[in-house]
C-alpha cells in the first residue's frame, strides 16, 4: 500500500485548515453552536472520517507526524501557569482538594463500571480496566504502558483495546462536556460572578503600553521559551534522581514561578495575552490529535467499543451532574467544572480545558474552573488512577479468572 507522511510545517498547515472547517461548521449548524462543541472536536473528527475513508476506499495509508504536538501541549500548560497568580490559587484550595477526592470515587466507579460489562458480555474482566480508567481517564499513554504489562500477562490484544478506547473516550470527552455544562447553566439560570465579570476587565498592561507591540510579543515569547527550557532542566535533574513528572507539568511549575515572581517585582505580566497564546496552542494540539485518529484500525470492534463508551458517558454525566455540581457549590463556577470535568473523564486534560473554553467564551469566565481542572489533571488524577487500576488488578475477581486461551 502506498504511504503518504504528513509533517513539519505540513502538520501545522493541515491543523489550521482543520480549525477553520471546525469553526465554520460549528458557526452555521446550531445544534454544535448551542451545545459548545469545541471547534477542534468537529473539524479533527471530520477530518479523521476523511482520512479513514480515503485508507478504506483509495488503498493509501496517510501517516501523521505529530513530534511537535508535544511542544504546543508543552506551550499550552506554560500559559495555564502564568496564568496562576497566588491571589487566585488561594481561592481553589478547598475546591481542589473536594475536587481530587470526588475525583477518586469516580475512577473506582469507572473501573467497576468498566468490570461489570466485561463479565455481563463473557469476556475477562481484566479488559473491563481498558474499558475504564486505564484508558478513559488515563488517555493514550497509560492504555499503552499498561496494556503491553496486560499482554505480557497473558492477556491478548489489550493495549490494542486501549488505544480503542482512548481514542474514541478522547471523542466523547469533547462531545459530552459542552452539553452537560449548558444543560445545567440553563437549568439553574447561571452567570458568572461580579468578581469574575469584573476581574476580566484587569489584564496587567501598563498603561502605556499599546494593545500590540513588538516589545510586548517578544516578551511573551521570551517568557514562554524560559519556561520551557527551564521546565526541560528540571526535568531532566529529577529524572536522574529516579523522579519521573511530565514535562509539561514542569514547564506549568516555573510558569507559577515566574508570573509571581514578576508580581513581586511589581512588573506583572499580561494575563490576557499568555490567555490567547495558550488557546492557540491548545486548539492546534487538540486538531492534531483528533485529525490523526486511526479509526479504519478500530473499526472492527465499533459496535462494542460504541455500547461501553454509551455506558460510561452515562455514568460520567449521573456522577458530574449529582454529586461533582453539588459538591463544587451548585453555581457558575461549579457547571464550568462538570464541562471540564466530562472531558478529563473521558479524554484527557487539553479536552476539558476546550470544553471550559468553549463554554466560558459563551457565557463568561470562570477563573476557579480554569485553576482546579488542570491541577487535578496535570499533579493527581495519574497517580490516583495507578493506585485504583493497581486495587482492581489485587481483587480476587481478576486473579481468578481463567485467561483467553487457558
Amino acid at each position: 500500500m502506498n504511504e503518504i507522511i504528513v509533517e513539519g510545517s505540513d502538520i501545522i498547515i493541515l491543523a489550521i485548515l482543520v480549525l477553520v472547517v471546525g469553526n465554520a461548521i460549528t458557526q452555521k449548524v446550531e445544534l454544535l453552536r448551542r451545545f459548545s462543541i469545541p471547534i477542534a472536536v468537529t473539524g479533527g473528527l471530520l477530518c479523521s472520517v476523511i482520512v479513514a475513508v480515503i485508507t478504506a476506499y483509495g488503498g493509501v495509508g496517510i501517516v501523521f507526524d505529530m513530534s511537535i504536538r508535544d511542544t504546543l501541549l508543552m506551550v499550552f500548560f506554560t500559559t495555564i501557569g502564568t496564568s496562576a497568580k497566588l491571589s487566585r490559587l488561594s481561592a481553589g484550595g478547598k475546591s481542589l482538594a473536594l475536587l481530587v477526592v470526588c475525583a477518586a470515587v469516580f475512577l473506582a466507579l469507572q473501573d467497576t463500571t468498566g468490570v461489570l460489562i466485561a463479565k455481563a458480555i463473557g469476556v475477562h474482566p481484566g479488559y473491563g480496566l481498558f474499558a475504564g480508567s486505564v484508558s478513559l481517564a488515563g488517555g493514550h499513554g497509560t492504555a499503552i504502558a499498561w496494556g503491553n504489562d496486560a499482554e505480557a500477562a497473558g492477556l491478548p490484544n489489550a493495549a490494542l483495546t486501549g488505544i480503542a478506547f482512548a481514542t474514541f473516550g478522547l471523542i466523547a470527552g469533547g462531545i459530552v462536556g459542552g452539553p452537560v455544562a449548558e444543560l445545567l447553566i440553563k437549568k439553574h439560570k447561571l452567570t458568572p460572578t461580579e468578581a469574575q465579570g469584573n476581574q476580566i476587565t484587569v489584564t496587567d498592561k501598563p498603561e502605556d503600553e499599546p494593545e500590540y507591540s513588538l516589545r510586548r510579543a517578544l516578551g511573551i515569547m521570551l517568557v514562554i521559551a524560559a519556561c520551557l527550557s527551564c521546565g526541560e532542566v528540571v526535568n531532566r535533574w529529577l529524572f536522574s534522581n529516579d523522579i519521573k513528572l511530565p514535562g509539561f507539568l514542569t514547564a506549568m511549575l516555573i510558569g507559577i514561578l515566574i508570573t509571581n515572581l514578576a508580581d513581586q517585582m511589581r512588573r506583572p505580566l499580561c494575563v490576557s495575552d499568555y490567555d490567547k497564546v495558550g488557546e492557540i496552542a491548545l486548539q492546534l494540539f487538540l486538531a492534531m490529535s483528533l485529525m490523526s485518529m486511526d479509526l479504519s484500525s478500530l473499526s472492527g470492534a465499533f459496535s462494542t467499543i460504541f455500547l461501553v463508551l454509551c455506558i460510561q458517558i452515562l455514568v460520567i454525566t449521573l456522577f458530574a451532574v449529582f454529586v461533582i455540581f453539588r459538591v463544587m457549590g451548585s453555581d457558575y463556577d461549579a457547571a464550568v467544572i462538570v464541562g471540564g470535568f466530562c472531558g478529563l473523564g473521558m479524554g484527557a486534560t487539553p479536552v476539558a480545558i476546550a470544553n471550559m473554553n468553549a463554554v466560558t467564551a459563551k457565557h463568561g469566565p470562570s477563573f476557579k474552573s480554569f485553576l482546579v481542572i488542570p491541577l487535578t489533571g496535570a499533579f493527581f488524577i495519574d497517580l490516583i488512577n495507578a493506585m485504583v487500576i493497581k486495587f482492581f488488578i489485587g481483587l480476587p475477581m481478576l486473579q481468578e479468572a481463567p485467561l483467553p486461551g487457558t
